[in-house]
């Protein structure tokens, strides 16, 4: 199985919420940030959210206020709750872990591929 498998997403009207999940097969799951980036066709990858391994989260500007991410450590999972979908969020979500936050939070994400999930689409469209 894959370190990082993302379950979630699909098609959702404007104004519509979903959330997508990360699991990690790792017992340390606490020790890691996580991001969740997406991309739409044609486009550069854009972090979206983070969550540091003290708990501190970070958002993107054009998804604050919408959207929250989360961790249970003991189900070993990440989220993000997505509220008030735009169609302009359409895109391929990505989870990625890493032990350096600022490469979660400020980075392209980690180089490890085992280090990201496999990405989820999300559409947003009538």
């Amino acid at each position: 199985q894959l370190q990082v498998v993302q379950s979630g997403g699909g098609l959702v009207q404007p104004g519509g919420s979903l959330v997508l999940s990360c699991t990690v097969s790792t017992f340390a799951v606490d020790y890691y940030a996580y991001g969740w980036f997406r991309q739409a066709p044609g486009k550069e990858r854009e972090g979206v959210s983070c969550i540091d391994s003290d708990g501190s989260t970070h958002y993107t500007d054009s998804v604050k206020g919408r959207f929250t991410i989360s961790r249970d450590n003991a189900k070993k999972t990440v989220y993000l709750q997505m509220n008030n979908l735009k169609p302009e969020d359409t895109a391929v979500y990505y989870c990625a872990r890493s032990f350096f936050a600022n490469i979660v939070c400020n980075g392209e994400g980690p180089r490890g591929k085992d280090d990201w999930g496999q990405g989820t689409q999300v559409t947003v469209s009538e």
